[in-house]
Formats: structure tokens, sequence, C-alpha cells
């Protein structure tokens, strides 16, 4: 009995190899292909303190936070922009990010060229909009008008100034609320502050010409203080920190951040920094790269505004703006999400 059992045993042990041997060999499952992002700056760098850092830091939270790759192209000048955006072509990057309304004319290019790439363009939009292109803009009017009606309840002489790198829309639109900021905190005081160095009707005023030259900005500070402003918006990229660089030696005035938290990317600047005002890039991106994660990647556009937390104002230095002046920024903040503002000319 013991050795039927036993020539059983072996009879099922020899069944059993070879059917496993019959087996076709198991297929290793291929690893995932990690999604790679591709950002292609405009000529103030990566490390511009300003807006193309803001959206870089969105790739570098995509990449610790969704496991993606994460790659730039810096441009050094204009030139550059058709060559890198074509350089990230041929690495088929799964998206390209391009920083700037100057690469409007570019990505629009390429894009229609590729109609299967995916691209996001920082400050910028199509219309019509393109099917493959995400355009992220931000309506920092809303949040300058919230920093020109501060300015205008802090300044002690009466005069505020502003000035821009170059005079385009991204630019221009934050000097509109900044100027439409200050006449509203007029018409609710009876006060007079004059905005210098901008006339939103007109749309004429102050600029570098470039976003680059520090100097140019120290030397836009010095004459808007020799003038008599004591808050200065410049809206420059790392211009303004020659700006800021003027504002601390001289003293006895203050200067408003754009884009980012000055007393963040700027901090050596901390004690002369009324508020910044802040386009939220880095979220913008972040979402446009889960959407290609995600597999809901669609072409339009974003908008960031008050409402949505896209834009907004930097906290004020402790004892620098009144309690009641700080309510109406609240109401006022409220009855631009309301509609009831204007804050674009």
């Amino acid at each position: 009995m013991q050795k039927k059992v036993y020539l059983i045993f072996s009879a099922l042990i020899v069944l059993a190899l070879v059917l496993a041997a019959c087996q076709p060999a198991a297929t290793p499952t291929p690893a995932a292909k990690k999604v790679k992002v591709c950002q292609v700056t405009d000529v103030g760098g990566i490390d511009d303190k300003s807006f193309n850092a803001t959206a870089w830091k969105g790739v570098e939270d995509a990449v610790a936070k969704l496991g993606v790759e994460g790659k730039y192209l810096e441009s050094q000048q204009q030139t550059d922009y058709e060559k890198n955006i074509n350089a990230f072509l041929e690495e088929k990057c799964d998206l390209i990010i391009t920083v700037g309304f100057l690469l409007g004319d570019a990505t629009k290019a390429a894009a229609e060229k590729n109609p299967d790439q995916k691209f996001a363009i920082v400050d910028f939009s199509y219309d019509p909009p393109l099917n493959n292109v995400l355009g992220l803009t931000f309506a920092t009017d809303q949040a300058a008008f919230l920093a020109g009606y501060a300015a205008a309840g802090v300044t002690k002489t009466g005069k505020v100034g502003t000035f821009g790198g170059i005079q385009i829309p991204p630019v221009t639109v934050f000097m509109d609320g900044f100027a439409l900021g200050v006449r509203y905190y007029n018409e609710k005081h009876g006060t007079n502050v004059e905005v210098l160095g901008w006339d939103p009707e007109k749309q004429t005023g102050l600029f570098t010409g470039n976003f680059e030259s520090t100097d140019d900005g120290r030397q836009m500070g010095l004459t808007l203080m020799d003038e008599g402003a004591d808050i200065i918006l410049p809206v420059a990229g790392p211009v303004g920190l020659g700006t800021a660089a003027a504002v601390q030696e001289r003293g006895n005035a203050w200067i408003i951040g754009v884009d980012t938290d000055w007393t963040v990317s700027a901090s050596q600047y901390t004690p002369i920094i009324l508020t910044s005002i802040m386009k939220r890039m880095d979220n913008a991106v972040f979402a446009a790269v889960e959407q290609v994660v995600n597999g809901t990647f669609k072409g339009g556009v974003y908008v960031g505004t008050l409402e949505n937390e896209g834009v907004g104002i930097a906290n004020f230095p402790a004892g620098v703006v009144s309690d009641q002046l700080k309510a109406e920024l609240d109401q006022v903040k409220a009855d631009i999400i309301a509609g009831k503002i204007k804050t674009t000319p």
C-alpha cells in the first residue's frame, strides 16, 4: 500500500514538472514610462527670481509629487526660442512649457506644426484657442489693484511710482491695476495720491526696454524717488532688484515685488518690501502637468484670479498697514470678486 501511494505521488510530481515546462516563459512587465516635462525660459533665465523661476518651481513640485522627469533650456536671446522648442520636440517631451509673452509666436508655430505635441505657455493665450496648447494667464490687474490701494493708504509723500521692463500686456496689466487701485483709494478718501510712471488711459509711461539690467532698475528707482515717490512698483523681472537696491540704500521708501513673494525670492530686501503682487504660476504649471499625467490634458485658457487664488498679494510688514486699511482691502477684494469694481482701464 505504501509503495502504491509513493508511486502515485511520484507520478504527480513528474506531471507537474512536465506541465511547468510546457508553460511559456513569463514576460517581464515593462517599467512605466516617466512623463517628461520640458521648460523653455525667456531671456531672464531659470534663476530670474521671477516668473521663470516660479514656473520651474511648478515643474519641480511635479517631479517630487507626481514622479515626472523635468528639464529646462535657457534662452539667452529671442532667437533661442525656436531652437530650444525644436530641441525638446526632438527629445519627444510629453509637455513643453514655454514661459513668457515673447514666446507666443514661436510656441504657436511649433504647436501648429506638431498637433500631437502638448504645450503650455505662461502669460499668454491664443484667440481662437489651440487644441494642444494650454495658455496659463493671470488677472494680475486684480491683485495689483489691491497693492495700489494699499500703497495709497501708506504713502507719506502722496506720490507712488511704477515702471515696466518692456511695454507688453503682461507688464502693463500690473501698472493698470496699480494705478486704478490708487485712484479708487483717492475716490474713497478724498485724497490726491499721484501715480508717477504710468497713465492707464493713455497707456504711456516709463520702461527700461529690457528685463535684465539691474543698473537700469537702479537708475529708474533713483529717478522716481527724486521725483518724490516713496513707494515703487517695478514690473521688470530682475531689473526690479536694482530698484530694490536703490531703495534700500537711500531709505525712506518701499518697494512692491512682482510675480513672487519677494520676501522669499529676494529676501535680502525684506526690510523695504511693502508687499508683492503674486502670480501663482507654480500652481498653474503643476495643474497643467497633472493633466498630462492623468490623461486629461486639453488646450484652452487657464485664468488665475483672486477668486481661485491664482493671484494675490503677500503679507505686509508688521505695524505698517493699519487694521482699518486691512479691513478696507478685504472689502475691496470681495467687491472685485463680485464684479463690483473694474480693475482695468
